[in-house]
């Protein structure tokens, strides 16, 4: 897949945004990123780990290694701010030194072949402060939300910025500020106003940003009297001389009447209004004050209410110029390592998204006319299921416009073997993509996203939000459906809400789902879901005509000219045909793609890749069934694990049985993992084409 990408990264100029809300390279070229969160060359000096890495990754071949398998952007999630547990007589201003060298380098490896680099430079979870900087709050406290508001710490991030990217790259000897390699710049990662750790922020931080409420509502309503009469009978207790007191995220998903309404609304559009000039001063200063022309991204979190606030959360990023979410797909994980680790004795679940597509996480509400990515998204362990992954991202991908997919994550040049979550404690990793399932299948999904063989659907759904809709949570129209993080939720699920929208979440399954900002509610459409949606058949099927869901049965069958394949639980259907496919699968569960090569139809190509992916897990891996216990008294069914095994992958041997509709095919050959030729597969001609049993032990097979 290497060839897909460009020789040099950016060497047509920088990646900006089309009118219709996708991505273009400098020449003015659609394209589209598949793309990783990697970390390799981060752990500087490297280190070997008793039951981890023994070998430095090789962040050169790292990047080869995904270029050919399609890869064309990663993600750089890094820390800009001092590390205080290295220089604890750093400065604020500071930049973290080490960070940023692996930055520079990775925009250098990456660039080489082909592949555009986003950069995440601040996260305020990692962040701590110094007792010397003398910031308002002072040292111990969390770093939530503060960026928005604080002007200290805000100087400082801007000089960490303006360190990264006006200094010269010793790698490549261009400042990033002057490299068409960077494409996105994320502001920062997972922090929001409107989520639960809103609450975190106190005593003089907390006065601090009353105070500029207050400020504010005055300028809103004329004054602070009259902010007072707007709000009748809604008062709190810390209410003073020129501050307002905020109420708590979960009077939110409260309903509300009367002055608290008001006042309540009002906290909304002050905490989005103080978000969104936050991310139009940052973006002014990138690309004015530091001359750098990368795309900036304002963030990618979730708010306390997905269906009241998200829209909020969105509109907040619309002085920016990309949108993005982080959104995983993921079961019930129980143990007392959940967040970062399995071990013995865990209880989990395997959902699959072919019997509840609900939580796939492309299902995205677009803001019209601007990309949206999702910088972080995977299928979890110890989730059994992660074969369909590929294959349904890439076609609902493509289906809804959604611009780049960021798989979560690896720190490995190559594959990712089963070893310890942290190199010491006996483990399996939780937080990895790459596995024979998952980096497996990206060569045959990456390229029919790639090369735009999946339509693009037209709306199926357009609401227009005023404005005052959104600060006094009015429901919309459709929302997402709530994701969880087992190190941000409380629970053990995603926690759902008692408020219903009036569409179905389905609907993002048959074609793009966008949202205008300031339009009238009255203008809103949708399609006609009954002609796409048969709830009594448990089958959503996608306004192209070329998608089609069983939720009942376990399928999803692409059926486009250029790419045709079914994922599926073959074990009630083991056949499925298309248009110029016939897939046979003995397999319990699998995900088949049979992709043009040469760009043209499947019936006419003179190259065709066809891939295979079954379950893996690692070796002497053992799971037993289990009855969960959830949280207020909910039991669910699941496996409890007896065995979490050890190196290397055991992936199911391939029995599949493929036909196609294809007269001048002559051969078949079997791939190795790396792509190499190793083999020719017998082929038997049949009416119309050819007929071969799909290599018991690989995963692709090229037909010329």
């Amino acid at each position: 897949m290497r060839s897909l990408n460009e020789k040099v990264a950016g060497e047509s100029g920088y990646v900006t945004v089309a009118p219709d809300g996708g991505f273009r390279l400098g020449n003015g070229k659609p394209e589209r990123f598949w793309a990783v969160n990697t970390g390799v060359g981060r752990d500087k000096p490297f280190t070997p780990k008793p039951l981890g890495q023994q070998v430095e990754p090789d962040l050169a071949a790292h990047a080869r290694f995904l270029a050919k398998r399609g890869v064309n952007m990663v993600r750089c999630h890094s820390q800009l701010s001092p590390d205080l547990g290295r220089h604890p007589e750093a400065k604020f201003g500071d930049v973290n030194e080490a960070d940023r060298d692996w930055v520079w380098h990775t925009v250098a490896a990456m660039k080489k072949e082909g592949i555009y680099t986003t950069i995440s430079p601040y996260w305020a979870v990692p962040m701590k402060f110094s007792k010397s900087w003398d910031i308002a709050g002072g040292a111990d406290q969390t770093a939530f939300g503060l960026v928005f508001f604080d002007p200290s710490l805000q100087a400082a991030y801007k000089a960490w910025l303006k360190a990264l990217l006006t200094e010269k790259n010793p790698y490549t000897g261009v400042p990033l500020a002057k490299d068409p390699a960077l494409a996105i710049l994320e502001i920062q990662n997972e922090d929001s106003l409107l989520f639960w750790t809103f609450g975190t922020i106190k005593g003089q931080q907390k006065k601090n940003l009353e105070r500029l409420f207050a400020s504010w509502a005055a300028g809103k309503y004329g004054s602070a009297d009259k902010v007072k009469a707007a709000w009748p009978g809604a008062t709190l207790p810390e209410d003073g001389e020129g501050a307002f007191d905020f109420y708590g995220m979960w009077e939110v998903q409260q309903p509300q009447s009367g002055g608290k309404a008001v006042r309540l609304g009002d906290q909304i559009e002050f905490l989005t209004e103080t978000m969104r000039k936050f991310n139009k001063q940052i973006t002014d200063y990138v690309h004015n004050e530091l001359g750098c022309k990368a795309l900036v991204n304002a963030g990618n979190w979730r708010t306390a209410d997905p269906i009241r606030m998200n829209d909020a959360e969105r509109y907040s990023y619309t002085t920016t110029e990309v949108d993005a979410n982080n959104k995983y797909f993921d079961g019930v994980h129980k143990g007392p390592n959940q967040g970062w680790a399995i071990v013995n004795g865990d209880q989990f679940t395997s959902p699959s998204v072919l019997l509840d597509p609900k939580p796939l996480p492309t299902n995205l509400k677009q803001t019209k006319g601007r990309p949206i990515v999702i910088t972080e998204s995977s299928r979890v362990m110890p989730e059994a299921y992660a074969t369909e992954a590929p294959f349904l991202v890439s076609a609902y991908q493509s289906l809804t416009g959604v611009a780049a997919y960021y798989w979560f994550a690896t720190g490995d040049d190559e594959w990712t073997a089963p070893m310890s979550a942290n190199g010491y404690m006996p483990s399996q990793e939780k937080w990895i993509m790459g596995t024979p399932d998952m980096l497996g299948t990206f060569p045959a999904a990456a390229l029919m996203y790639r090369m735009g063989y999946v339509k693009q659907g037209s709306p199926a759904v357009v609401e227009e939000r005023a404005l005052s809709d959104i600060w006094q949570r009015k429901t919309p129209i459709i929302s997402e459906e709530p994701s969880y993080d087992p190190n941000r939720d409380a629970g053990d699920i995603a926690a759902a809400s008692s408020v219903k929208t009036g569409l179905s979440p389905l609907a993002f399954l048959v074609g793009p789902v966008t949202v205008e900002f300031g339009g009238n509610p009255q203008s809103s459409q949708s399609v006609d879901f009954s002609k796409y949606i048969d709830a009594g058949a448990s089958t959503v099927r996608s306004n192209t005509g070329e998608l089609e869901l069983n939720y009942g049965k376990g399928y999803c069958v692409l059926n486009s000219p250029c790419a045709q394949g079914v994922t599926a639980f073959f074990g009630s259907k083991p056949a499925f045909k298309t248009s110029d496919a016939t897939f046979f699968s003995q397999n319990e569960y699998g995900a088949a793609l049979a992709v043009s090569m040469d760009g043209k139809p499947l019936r006419s190509s003179s190259k065709i890749l066809v891939q295979y992916g079954t379950r893996s897990r690692p070796t002497d891996w053992q799971e037993k069934p289990a009855t969960i216990s959830l949280e207020g008294g909910k039991k669910v069914e699941g496996f409890e694990v007896v065995n979490f095994g050890k190196a290397p992958w055991q992936v199911q041997k391939a029995r599949l049985e493929v036909t196609l509709a294809n007269p001048s095919l002559r051969k078949a050959t079997v791939l190795d993992m790396n792509g190499n030729a190793v083999a020719s597969v017998p082929i038997e001609r049949v009416a119309g084409g050819v007929r071969f049993k799909f290599p018991a032990e690989a995963m692709y097979v090229v037909l010329e």
